[in-house]
């Protein structure tokens, strides 16, 4: 069993791949992780690509309903996966491969640490949206927004 701060980092693991799938990060964050579990080996290496884009492909077409526990699910695995990969190593190994993925993580997440998905909006300083005259302002639209004119006063009230 894995000491707790190599579960967190794990963990860790697991919650970047599956924010960064659909980013602009993934393409990055992809090769890094296959290469990462890859460890030299081009057929290994490969076989990681396959599952991470099996990986990206399930959380983009998961339905609505399904997103949120396709999400975890897919978190949990590439915890999992990364997690027996530490345990499978000697301990002078396992200390080599925990700094390669410690500065793995760090590179792939932008300033701030915030990080959004398909859809979604991450802010990792302040925000400030705000409507004015009548318009709308939003950080995330789903779906379709309109404005109709208001109606004009009758004049008998003013």
């Amino acid at each position: 069993m894995l000491e707790e701060t190599l579960t967190v980092l794990a963990s860790a693991g697991g919650t970047a791949v599956v924010q960064a799938a659909g980013t602009d990060m993934w393409t990055g964050l992809r090769e890094a992780v296959a290469g990462w579990f890859g460890r030299g080996d081009e057929q290994r290496q490969r076989v990681e690509l396959e599952r991470l884009d099996r990986t990206a492909e399930e959380l983009e077409t998961a339905q609505a309903a399904d997103a949120e526990r396709v999400r975890i699910r897919q978190e949990a695995l590439w915890q999992a996966r990364i997690e027996n990969l530490l345990e499978s190593l000697d301990e002078r190994e396992r200390v080599r491969v925990t700094e390669e993925l410690r500065a793995l993580l760090p590179q792939r997440a932008p300033e701030g640490g915030a990080v959004a998905g398909r859809g979604g909006l991450a802010v990792g300083g302040n925000a400030d949206i705000h409507a004015d005259r009548g318009s709308i302002a939003s950080g995330v639209i789903n779906g379709r927004v309109g404005i109709d004119t208001p109606s004009q006063p009758d004049p008998s009230q003013g």
